[in-house]
């Protein structure tokens, strides 16, 4: 790590030895969050949510919280001030969840084992045969895990209960296909594996069981109401952004970004602006880039060749030699979002990160939907909306600006530990857009569909943000959602319905879409304007050099305060 001198050389080493002790107590609660990381200490454990562990939980963070607030940050030099911030608002956000908010008692898909079990079967950050023992201990804890889900959990909302059903059964195909190579190769260690693997599976199975007895009275509200929506959102944030605020700002640039869709399709179609011009361009638009399950993956392979080659070409940022694996969505992770980014975890020893590539994941459309709801989905994720989504999800959104991140040498592991949403998917939507304004490079008609779709895009993420403040605080019903959906953001019916649901399921992860795209679009104007000599490169990498703090911290490291 990169030294530092503190003002205060004593409450600087006394902030970063808090840092650590707080660090390393949130990681052996959470152990899935600590393998996500790269912290293989706690591979074979699951989270316990049992009222004894949540009790002890709770203390844990309020003693880290008091330890934290004893730190005088008056003594501490610019970097590890921001890194006290961070850490205190990750704190004190995981002790509101935890004491007030209480997702474990209400929502099951916290306790379904998929996602602590996946990373030790795809990822090989260490040895085969450390993966399956700890896999073996994770194996073994999760009939317990589900007995105490089941005594934990009430008032269910159905649509936690209808994912976590479809989430469930993806496990066991987990369990069974993708964990079958591991067990070939490691043969000597089988037997057990196997064993609390069939263990688990049954437990899995019960549990399916159970959640379909669920079903008839799962009449939970997944809608948080406007006091713990806008609690949330500041945590989420971590910004003084209010609810209010960001549904006004957020329904003032949809009018702006239809504005602008509008006289692009009005040039494309060669005729003045009129009702209902832009779907038919969007769908022209379409129909001009087919695509197919058999196709979605390579064209997402080829979009990521040209986009590297592009962005490389317009020296736009530094891009790092990441090694990148687009592959097919697991049935454990799928039920909220299309597509996602999935880098190695930076607390990973340098040398094993170097070499695991970063899965970029893409879901094709499920095996039982009929030929108008495949036809619908490829007309939504058509070839030029896929470019946009590789850029989003790999170059040079997610994958470049997560290996940028990689290589950040903090004086402690805050930033590395404690990533911020807005900063991440916010630096993506910029990306879109830096992109679809540069051009893709080929044929004036290619960048006009292109920049059609990223617009179509960023209807979509402001009508995200409008969403997730008025479905959780201001009571919107389906109705509304989709007709919103639908006619102002010109979104299929089944990708709006999907996005219904997810805003049921992730209350404020939809808002960090849209106000970090402004903050880091702010962040990317101001620094430029106050570096004239620099260029966009320069601009970019600054920008990525600091980790993944939230957009405000960012400011004050890059001295824009």
């Amino acid at each position: 790590m990169r030294e530092h001198q503190g003002d205060d050389p004593i409450t600087t080493a006394r902030f970063r030895d808090v840092a650590t002790r707080v660090l390393d107590a949130l990681l052996e609660a959470s152990p899935e969050h600590a393998t996500d990381l790269g912290d293989h200490r706690f591979d074979d454990q699951l989270t316990d949510y049992s009222a004894t562990a949540s009790a002890a939980r709770a203390t844990m963070l309020t003693e880290a919280l008091a330890a934290l607030d004893d730190v005088d940050d008056t003594g501490l030099f610019p970097d590890d001030r921001v890194d006290l911030e961070i850490l205190r608002t990750r704190v004190t956000g995981d002790l509101w969840e935890l004491t007030e908010l209480r997702p474990h008692e209400h929502d099951p898909l916290l306790h379904l084992p998929g996602d602590g079990l996946y990373p030790l079967i795809a990822r090989e950050s260490v040895p085969a045969p450390d993966r399956l023992r700890a896999l073996t201990g994770r194996l073994a804890q999760v009939p317990e895990r589900l007995a105490t889900a089941r005594e934990v959990l009430h008032d269910l909302p159905r649509v936690h209960v209808e994912t976590a059903i479809a989430q469930a059964k993806g496990t066991r195909q987990l369990l069974t296909d993708e964990l079958q190579p591991l067990l070939q190769q490691e043969t000597g260690l089988a037997d057990r594996a196997e064993a609390a693997r069939d263990d688990a599976l049954a437990a899995l199975a019960e549990h399916v069981r159970w959640l379909e007895a669920q079903l008839p009275v799962a009449d939970g509200d997944p809608r948080l109401g406007e006091q713990a929506y806008a609690a949330r959102l500041w945590y989420t944030l971590d910004t003084e952004t209010a609810p209010d605020a960001l549904l006004t700002r957020a329904e003032s640039d949809l009018q702006a970004i239809e504005e602008e869709l509008s006289e692009l399709a009005s040039s494309l179609a060669g005729a003045p602006p009129r009702d209902g011009q832009v779907r038919e361009m969007l769908d022209r638009s379409a129909a001009l880039a087919p695509v197919t399950d058999q196709t979605i993956l390579s064209l997402c392979r080829s979009a990521l060749a040209d986009l590297t080659a592009r962005v490389t070409e317009l020296d736009l940022v530094t891009v790092p030699d990441a090694p990148v694996q687009i592959i097919v969505m697991p049935q454990a992770r799928r039920g909220v979002g299309v597509a996602y980014c999935d880098a190695p975890g930076p607390l990973e020893d340098g040398s094993v990160a170097a070499a695991l590539p970063t899965f970029f994941a893409v879901s094709p459309t499920p095996e039982d939907w009929d030929a108008e709801r495949v036809a619908s989905f490829y007309r939504e994720y058509n070839g030029h909306m896929l470019r946009n989504l590789t850029v989003h999800e790999a170059m040079p959104g997610h994958v470049l600006q997560l290996a940028h991140a990689a290589r950040h040498q903090g004086a402690t592991l805050v930033r590395a530990a404690a990533r911020s949403g807005p900063f991440i998917e916010g630096w993506a939507v910029y990306a879109e857009e830096l992109v679809a304004a540069a051009g893709y490079g080929r044929t004036a008609e290619d960048d006009a569909n292109l920049r059609l779709q990223q617009l179509k895009m960023q209807l979509r993420t402001t009508i995200n943000a409008i969403l997730d403040v008025r479905v959780h605080s201001r009571g919107m019903t389906e109705e509304e959602a989709m007709l919103l959906m639908t006619r102002r953001g010109h979104q299929e019916d089944g990708e709006a319905a999907g996005k219904w649901r997810r805003a049921l399921l992730t209350s404020t992860q939809l808002s960090t879409y849209y106000v970090g795209y402004r903050e880091m679009g702010d962040i990317a104007r101001q620094l430029g304007s106050g570096r004239p000599e620099w260029s966009q490169r320069q601009v970019h990498d600054a920008m990525l050099a600091h980790g993944a703090p939230p957009p405000r911290h960012l400011r004050a490291l890059l001295e824009l305060e």
